[in-house]
């Protein structure tokens, strides 16, 4: 057969064995009683030899002749046969190199059971470290996550309790708030009757027609019934806005109800889940995923806002209750009081009908005047108004046109500061004058009414008793009650 070796360790092609080496002693007897077989097989007689050197030792160099080629086969032929001279001839090594191999071999074999034993020792430890680790780790995540449902459970709690207080709040809003308008709508009655009966005074003629305390009194009945119902429909507003608020925070607090029943559940069923639970699958890089918005400490204070601020919501719901129940009261007896006042006022007044006609005429010729010079003023106004264009253009074109300075000369010096300046100056006068304006143009549109109730109250005097006793107090019998004015039916 074929040898096989390396350079150090010869390893034979034999047939296997269940050892690996085998017993020192019995390896040394061996070798020291060992005789090798004498056969004419070559390859057989020299076992030790590797396959490299065999080769080699059997090559015969081409410098020598046939005849010293033939010499050199006798003489081998014929020392081949003795041990001590084939072991001169071709053993490379020593029996103490045979030994000092195979106890390098067996340290090795020790060294190597060693560190296999130590990083057996340490496998099975770090397993247990880990599977301990492993372990306390998927507790504590447990435990966090039973402390987290216990979180939940609190803040589902409060919100379950905020949702019922708004809901009941809200109610009770709606109630107020169609007691309201109820008594929004009985004050038309009132107000068209005051409305008549200035109408109706408006058509006395000559010099009975006089701004007397009658018509102040229904005047300042009309402004009291339409102060009231600003003011109910003032507080009409808020209270439809105020709903709005209750109803958006009762929609953020069962949102957040909604979401804390759903990750509630999710954590539950986290909580619940172990190694043996159904539906667990690998998620590679589930952990380096940041979907979150937001932390433990937002977390809970996003509900604690959310409940405080219904909680305000609550608390401005209920002052505005409040209120509407005192402006129902106010409101019912502000009317009620001037109702009375208009009545004794159309009751004395009946019994006069003494007013000049020159100081009726007086009053008209000073409102006349008064409006020409408000005219005039508005002119004046629109003049200063159109002579304020030209310098703003002025200014305005000036920046303009400065802007268009290259490069480095666009700069913000002083006369930049002083355009901007001018333009702002410019606008401010522009501004005032126009506010001047609008107020001179409602004053004239007041003056203009004072003269047409004036020429009337000139022109319609005649039948003023007819109208005051016949026609405005009886229309004045009727008058809604105060249930009714506070919005109950």
């Amino acid at each position: 057969m074929e040898l096989i070796g390396s350079t150090q360790t010869a390893t034979y092609a034999r047939p296997k064995t269940n050892n690996f080496l085998p017993a020192i002693s019995t390896m040394a007897s061996s070798y020291k009683n060992f005789q090798p077989a004498l056969t004419t097989n070559q390859n057989a007689n020299m076992p030790w030899r590797t396959n490299t050197y065999f080769r080699t030792g059997s090559a015969i160099p081409s410098i020598m002749s046939t005849s010293q080629r033939d010499n050199l086969e006798l003489v081998r032929a014929k020392t081949m046969f003795y041990p001590s001279n084939r072991t001169a001839l071709n053993t490379r090594y020593t029996p103490d190199d045979w030994f000092k191999s195979n106890y390098s071999n067996y340290r090795e074999s020790e060294s190597s059971r060693n560190s296999a034993e130590r990083l057996r020792r340490d496998t099975i430890r770090l397993i247990q470290d880990r599977e301990q680790l492993t372990r306390r780790t998927q507790e504590n995540t447990s435990r966090n996550l039973g402390e987290r449902l216990n979180d939940i459970s609190f803040w589902r709690s409060e919100l379950h309790h905020e949702i019922d207080n708004m809901v009941t709040e809200i109610a009770a809003l709606n109630e107020v708030k169609r007691r309201l308008e109820r008594a929004l709508a009985e004050t038309e009655g009132p107000l068209q009757i005051s409305q008549e009966c200035l109408f109706h005074r408006e058509k006395r003629m000559s010099i009975d027609l006089v701004h007397d305390h009658v018509e102040k009194d229904l005047i300042k009945e009309v402004e009291v019934i339409k102060s009231c119902q600003e003011r109910m429909r003032r507080n009409l507003d808020k209270a439809i806005a105020q709903l709005a608020s209750n109803r958006a925070s009762q929609h953020e607090l069962e949102r957040d109800l909604n979401d804390k029943v759903t990750a509630q559940r999710i954590d539950d069923r986290c909580h619940q889940m172990r190694n043996t639970s159904d539906g667990i699958s690998y998620y590679r890089g589930i952990e380096r995923l940041d979907p979150f918005l937001s932390l433990p400490d937002s977390w809970s204070k996003f509900t604690d806002d959310n409940i405080l601020h219904s909680q305000s919501e609550r608390a401005a719901s209920h002052k505005l209750r409040d209120e509407i129940e005192v402006l129902l009261n106010t409101t019912s007896n502000e009317m009620w009081n001037q109702f009375n006042t208009v009545n004794v006022a159309f009751t004395n007044r009946i019994s006069e009908m003494a007013e000049a006609k020159n100081s009726l005429q007086t009053h008209l010729a000073k409102t006349l005047q008064e409006i020409f010079q408000t005219e005039m003023l508005v002119e004046a106004l629109k003049k200063a108004l159109w002579d304020k264009e030209s310098p703003l253009k002025v200014a305005q074109t000036r920046l303009e046109e400065r802007t268009r300075r290259p490069n480095v000369e666009l700069c913000r010096d002083n006369p930049h500061h002083r355009l901007v300046i001018e333009v702002r100056e410019i606008e401010d006068t522009i501004h005032k004058l126009r506010e001047r304006l609008m107020e001179a143009e409602n004053t004239l549109q007041n003056l203009v009414k004072t003269k047409v109730a004036l020429e009337h109250d000139i022109s319609v005097k005649a039948n003023s008793l007819f109208l005051d006793q016949e026609k405005c107090m009886s229309m004045r019998k009727s008058f809604p009650s105060t249930p009714r004015l506070v919005g109950y039916t």
